[in-house]
């Protein structure tokens, strides 16, 4: 099992995951575009990840079906707690628990059954929201994770997790992606966008993405309600 030219690409939709699926579109790899339906407050991020994989021409991508709100704890996925609409301290209730490792499990078994080896995560440890799954230490246990955990680890696969803006300032990213063509005003990056897909304006998710056009002077394309 060694394919070094597919890849497992996360994408929900927003800014940082169009980026990454355009980097790893960049060094060459044969993208599958893997998103989840997890019971977010809202579809439109689903549908921009469409528009977003057909803009890249990926090989397939698939839309996994989950109930993180039947378990709760995260503002983005039960009702009844308010996404917040000032920055706040520690780690803030749009932390989805466990998501990532959720998420990464299901990109791990695609990966198999596909003979990939890689996959690819937008997280980050710079502009973000203090989530613990964002860190480069997770990134690394996970990998080693991944090797103990499956078949093909067993019998001498390896993986490599990539996250390529991990260490990149959302100015940053925005600039990288400026210079890979992606076409922001596809994606849908606010915690409580409404239908059509426009942003508050107020959360953390759309004030680090306002600030990041800013400082990349460049022009932000979101639609805000």
């Amino acid at each position: 099992m060694t394919n070094f030219n597919k890849a497992i690409v996360l994408v929900s939709g927003g800014l940082d995951s169009t980026t990454t699926l355009a980097i790893a579109k960049d060094l060459g790899f044969d993208c599958y575009a893997l998103s989840f339906d997890y019971g977010q407050r809202h579809i439109s991020e689903l549908n921009a990840a469409i528009k977003v994989a057909e803009s890249f021409d990926v090989i397939d991508h698939k839309t996994i079906h989950l109930d993180m709100g039947q378990i709760g704890g995260s503002a983005l996925t039960d009702s009844s707690i308010d996404v917040p609409e000032e920055a706040s301290e520690g780690i803030p209730v749009t932390y989805v628990p466990a998501r990532n490792t959720i998420f990464l499990s299901y990109a791990l078994a695609w990966a198999e059954v596909i003979d990939a080896n890689d996959i690819f995560i937008g997280v980050n440890a710079i502009d973000y929201s203090g989530y613990p799954d964002c860190r480069p230490e997770y990134i690394k246990a996970y990998e080693q994770l991944a090797t103990l955990a499956t078949k093909a680890g067993v019998e001498g696969a390896s993986f490599k997790i990539h996250t390529p803006l991990i260490e990149l300032s959302k100015a940053d990213i925005i600039k990288k992606g400026s210079t890979l063509n992606v076409d922001y005003a596809l994606t849908v990056s606010c915690y409580q966008a409404d239908d059509e897909g426009k942003a508050c304006g107020v959360c953390d998710s759309c004030r680090f993405r306002k600030e990041g056009f800013e400082a990349a002077l460049l022009i932000d394309p979101t639609l805000y309600k």
